[in-house]
């Protein structure tokens, strides 16, 4: 990633002192696809007598950013530190979304207490899996945490990372203990009872606890998240939930310059809701208090050339409801240290699920970060 530090004549022409300027750090990643998706509809949205709907071709924004990140050096080893980071869209032109990180904190030798919009220590355990390009490779069907155990919930749409996922939470107050010999741990407090949008719960919405070891090749962690939540939530004029969350993860991982395994286990409560269908309203649900996910990556490097590949299985847990086979294929060529080009396949393989149906997927894409 290429970095560049905004310049005093910059500071000057923003008529802000210098003296209070930290370095900033100006970064973006651009990453595109051209995507064939194949996806039979869930028992849920199929209409009786139709046939599966044909596959088609898009163009495909994979979770492009543009960010400003820096700390400031406030003396007695203590410092000021900051991220500001927005979605963009390059493909449909839906710029400064809202949901990527953003915050502002003190890190000393306590360690790193932040607020704001932030990464959550349960995806911090979950991600030494998240090792693909294409949007689709880390979503709903593939980890309880993509699931629907966010506040906000798409069926239709399984594309990226984002509303209804537990891969960044807005309100919220973090704090990393310092690194002791490759062993760390991370807390989270998520705190929405604000006027202008529902409270999850009476008080304290979220909480979060990681803990990890990191001391190259070797990856170890363990997170566990909560919400006792309230009930019949309104997300729409035909849909509600129960906010109630209850999970754990466990994750491996091994990496060199040339081989990458890693692996994750989760366990926990899915989410109920209720939807309006034909003028009644029916609770359907969605997952299980004993919900569980398996998820194996790997990856070969050779040259600037990489082959990865990944299988899991999902269990929502629910009586009658089929388990969720995922696999992923994948290459990447690295032509530089900041550009590559990549193609992958995403197959899903469902038995008798209401909110998902079989899929087959092909992308090409190419990413350039700076």
């Amino acid at each position: 990633m290429k970095k560049v530090v905004f310049s005093v004549a910059m500071a000057t022409a923003l008529n802000i002192p210098i003296a209070v300027q930290a370095d900033t750090i100006l970064y973006g990643s651009a990453r595109v696809s051209v995507d064939y998706n194949d996806e039979n509809p869930g028992l849920l949205d199929r209409v009786p007598g139709a046939s599966d709907p044909a596959g088609y071709w898009d163009a495909v924004n994979n979770d492009s950013r543009l960010g400003v990140m820096g700390s400031e050096d406030l003396g007695g080893g203590l410092s000021a530190v900051y991220q500001y980071e927005f979605g963009v869209d390059l493909t449909e032109g839906g710029n400064f979304e809202g949901d990527r990180p953003k915050f502002v904190g003190l890190k000393g030798g306590f360690g790193t207490v932040t607020i704001g919009t932030q990464e959550t220590p349960y995806y911090h355990v979950a991600g030494v899996t998240d090792i693909f390009n294409s949007g689709k490779t880390f979503t709903a069907p593939v980890w309880l945490g993509g699931s629907f155990n966010g506040f906000e919930i798409d069926v239709a749409e399984n594309t990226s990372l984002g509303a209804g996922a537990l891969t960044r939470y807005d309100n919220s107050i973090y704090y990393t203990t310092p690194d002791f010999n490759g062993f760390s741990s991370e807390a989270m407090l998520v705190i929405k009872n604000t006027e202008n949008s529902p409270a999850y719960s009476d008080g304290i919405d979220v909480w979060n606890i990681a803990v990890k070891y990191s001391n190259e090749p070797f990856f170890a962690g363990a997170s566990y998240i909560q919400l006792d939540g309230n009930n019949n939530v309104p997300l729409s004029t035909n849909l509600s939930v129960d906010l109630d969350l209850n999970q754990w993860i466990v994750g491996l991982g091994y990496a060199t310059d040339t081989v990458s395994v890693s692996f994750m286990y989760e366990q926990g409560s899915l989410n109920q809701f209720g939807l309006l269908s034909h003028s009644r309203v029916e609770n359907i649900q969605v997952g299980g208090d004993d919900a569980t996910n398996a998820y194996l990556t790997g990856s070969y490097t050779f040259g600037n050339n990489a082959i990865k590949a990944a299988y899991g299985q999902l269990d929502p847990g629910v009586p009658n409801e089929g388990k969720i086979d995922n696999f992923v294929l994948g290459y990447q060529h690295n032509l530089s240290e900041r550009t590559l080009v990549w193609a992958e396949y995403v197959g899903r393989k469902v038995d008798d699920n209401r909110f998902y149906g079989d899929q087959n997927a092909f992308a090409v894409g190419t990413q350039v970060d700076f």
